[in-house]
């Protein structure tokens, strides 16, 4: 499939809103139940390794990093997400849009990558492990999505580049 990867701009907002809209009806892309403002997302997630692919100048996929604490000693380490579009799933749209926010995170010294994905999104959990991350756990009823208890399974990617020795 060809499609460009490149820095996600505030006018890509919409187009990324809609996919993350998308994913969320699935009812297996998170325990968020509606999208957020720009201005909310934006502070959520790392001003670095925004990420969005485009196909005929259209977005298709998105993919962020969040910072899983405001702690100096956590500053290496990240959450992943990542939508594609309801169209483009099942293409490799994922997996590539994975790497290149993979090369990004190393880019900006992040040493760790983590995922927390319900255990029915095996595509997802799939494309993590195809990507080099690992199952470190099942957090158990962790948390409730439209009043039903959802468990996650933990995947944890070291960097081989930054944090090592």
């Amino acid at each position: 499939m060809d499609f460009t990867i490149n820095d996600m701009r505030p006018e890509d907002w919409e187009q990324v809103r809609q996919i993350y809209l998308d994913g969320l009806a699935t009812g297996h892309a998170s325990f968020e139940v509606e999208a957020p403002t720009w201005e909310n997302w934006d502070r959520r997630f790392h001003s670095h390794s925004r990420l969005v692919g485009r196909e005929n100048g259209q977005v298709i996929a998105w993919a962020a990093l969040a910072p899983v604490s405001s702690r100096a000693c956590y500053a290496g380490v990240a959450e992943t997400t990542l939508f594609v579009s309801a169209n483009h799933r099942g293409r490799g749209v994922g997996k590539r849009i994975l790497q290149a926010l993979i090369e990004s995170s190393e880019r900006n010294g992040i040493w760790s990558l983590y995922g927390a994905t319900f255990p029915e999104n095996t595509a997802s959990i799939q494309m993590q492990l195809a990507c080099g991350f690992r199952i470190v756990g099942r957090r158990e009823r962790i948390a409730q999505r439209n009043g039903i208890w959802r468990d996650t399974i933990i995947t944890e990617r070291r960097s081989k580049v930054v944090g090592v020795g």
